[in-house]
C-alpha cells in the first residue's frame, strides 16, 4: 500500500506542535524546564510541576539595606530604585498587584494607565501611573473569562483589548468610561485561545495571534461590532504566539509555532499577502515581536539561541542584523523597543529575565541589569510613551507576594 507523505508529514506537524504546547503550558504552571523540549523529556517536565500558579511561601528580610524612603515602606515590601537627578529613592510596589503570574502588559499612549493580563481572576489589572505608587482601577464590569494572555491599548488610549483563553478570546474595552466597559464581541471570534494582540498606529485594525486556523484573525475597528477581515492570503504556519503592526500600519508581522516563526504581511493589499521570507530565519518558535519606532527594525523574542534575532526590514527581503555583543540566557518571550528606537528589552527565561540593549551600537550592545531584577521568568515588557519606564511582566512561584509587574525608571540606561 503506497504512503500518503502528505499525511505523514502533516500527522509529524500536529504532534510537533502539541508538544510545543504542552511545554508552554507546563511552563505556565511553574514546571523545571529541560535543555531539549522532546517528546521524551515531557513526563519528567510535567511532573516536576509544583504549583496551581501562587500561594507559595512569602520570602522576607534578607538583604535589606538602609534608604532614605519617600513612601510608607513596610518589612517585605518589593520596591524599586530609581536614579533620579536628586539621587536614589524608592518607591513601592502597586497598592494592589496583580493575583497571578503576569504574561503581558501595556501602557497606553500618555504613559498614564498600565494594563498586565495575567493567569488568575479578575485575568487584567489596570493601573493609574500618575500615582505613587500605581494605583489599581476599578475591574472592568465584565472580566475576560479565563487566562490573560496578552494585551494593547489603542493609538489614542480609548479601547484597551486583551488576548485570552476560552470564547470569546479577545475581549475589548471603552477605557472612557469607570469602570471599563466591554464592548459587544466582534461578529466573528478567533478560532482558539487569544494568545497576543495588537492595534494598528490609528486604531483602525486589531490583530489577534491565537490558537488554531487561522492562527491570526484581523478586525475593522471602525464597525460596531468589530468585524473580520478576509483572511490573509497566506497564513501562518501554525499557532499564533505574538503580532504586532509597524509605526504606519502597512506591515503586520506574526511570531507562530513552525518555521518559518515569523510571518510579515503587506496591509495595504486586499487580503493581507505575505512578503518574503526573511534570508535568516528565527532558530525556533516564534513568540513575541516587536518593530521600531519609524519600522526599520523588527525584532523577533524566540525559543533556541540566540533567543532574539533583530531585521533591517528596509531590504527585500527582510536581512538579519549581526547579534547582540551578549545574548538573553533562555528561551526569549516577549521584546519591546522604547519610543525612539534608542533601546530594545526582551523577556525571557533564567536570571535576569530581563535584558536591555543599546541599539545606537552595532552590534547592539547589553545595557548593566536593572538594580532589582524580576522574581522569574520575564514573559512580556513594555516601554512608556516617552520611554521612562519599563514594564516586565513575569511569573514566580516561590515567592507569591511579590511584584508581579516590575516597573523600572528608566532614567540614564
Amino acid at each position: 500500500m503506497a504512503i500518503d507523505t502528505t499525511k505523514v508529514k502533516a500527522q509529524i506537524l500536529r504532534w510537533k506542535n502539541n508538544i510545543a504546547s504542552a511545554y508552554t503550558e507546563a511552563e505556565n504552571k511553574g514546571a523545571t524546564m529541560p535543555t531539549v523540549r522532546s517528546s521524551d523529556n515531557l513526563p519528567a517536565t510535567i511532573a516536576s510541576i509544583t504549583g496551581g500558579g501562587g500561594g507559595g511561601a512569602e520570602i522576607t528580610g534578607a538583604n535589606e539595606i538602609d534608604v532614605i524612603a519617600q513612601a510608607n515602606i513596610n518589612k517585605g515590601d518589593t520596591v524599586r530604585v530609581t536614579a533620579g537627578t536628586t539621587g536614589i529613592y524608592v518607591e513601592t510596589s502597586p497598592t494592589t498587584l496583580p493575583a497571578g503570574n503576569a504574561y503581558g502588559c501595556a501602557f497606553n499612549h500618555d504613559g498614564t494607565r498600565l494594563a498586565v493580563a495575567y493567569g488568575s481572576s479578575p485575568y487584567i489589572t489596570i493601573y493609574d501611573t500618575t500615582t505613587t505608587p500605581y494605583t489599581k482601577l476599578s475591574n472592568p464590569t465584565t472580566l475576560p473569562p479565563s487566562y490573560g494572555n496578552g494585551c494593547a491599548f489603542n493609538h489614542d488610549g480609548t479601547r484597551l483589548a486583551v488576548a485570552h483563553y476560552s470564547s470569546p478570546y479577545i475581549t475589548i474595552y471603552d477605557t472612557t468610561t469607570t469602570p471599563y466597559t466591554k464592548l459587544s464581541n466582534p461578529t466573528t471570534l478567533p478560532a482558539g485561545n487569544g494568545i497576543g494582540c495588537a492595534f494598528n498606529h490609528n486604531g483602525t485594525r486589531l490583530a489577534v495571534a491565537h490558537g488554531s486556523s487561522p492562527y491570526i484573525t484581523i478586525y475593522d475597528t471602525t464597525t460596531t461590532p468589530y468585524t473580520k477581515l478576509s483572511n490573509p492570503t497566506t497564513l501562518p504556519a501554525s499557532t499564533g504566539r505574538g503580532c504586532a503592526f509597524n509605526h504606519d500600519g502597512t506591515r503586520l508581522a506574526v511570531a507562530h509555532n513552525s518555521s518559518p516563526y515569523i510571518t510579515i504581511y503587506d496591509t495595504t493589499t486586499t487580503p493581507y499577502t505575505k512578503l518574503s521570507n526573511p534570508t535568516t530565519l528565527p532558530a525556533s518558535t516564534g513568540r513575541g515581536c516587536a518593530f521600531n519606532h519609524n519600522g526599520t527594525r523588527l525584532a523577533v523574542a524566540h525559543w533556541s539561541s540566540p533567543y532574539i534575532t533583530i531585521y533591517d526590514t528596509t531590504t527585500t527581503p527582510y536581512t538579519k542584523l549581526s547579534n547582540p555583543t551578549t545574548l538573553p540566557s533562555y528561551d526569549a518571550y516577549g521584546c519591546a523597543f522604547n519610543h525612539n528606537g534608542t533601546r530594545l528589552a526582551v523577556a525571557h527565561g533564567s536570571s535576569p529575565y530581563i535584558t536591555i540593549y543599546d541599539t545606537t551600537t552595532t552590534p547592539y550592545t547589553k545595557l548593566s541589569n536593572p538594580t532589582t531584577l524580576p522574581a522569574s521568568t520575564g514573559n512580556g515588557c513594555a516601554f512608556n510613551h516617552d520611554g521612562t519606564r519599563l514594564a516586565v511582566a513575569h511569573r514566580s512561584y516561590t515567592i507569591y507576594n511579590c511584584l508581579w509587574s516590575v516597573i523600572w525608571h528608566t532614567f540614564g540606561i
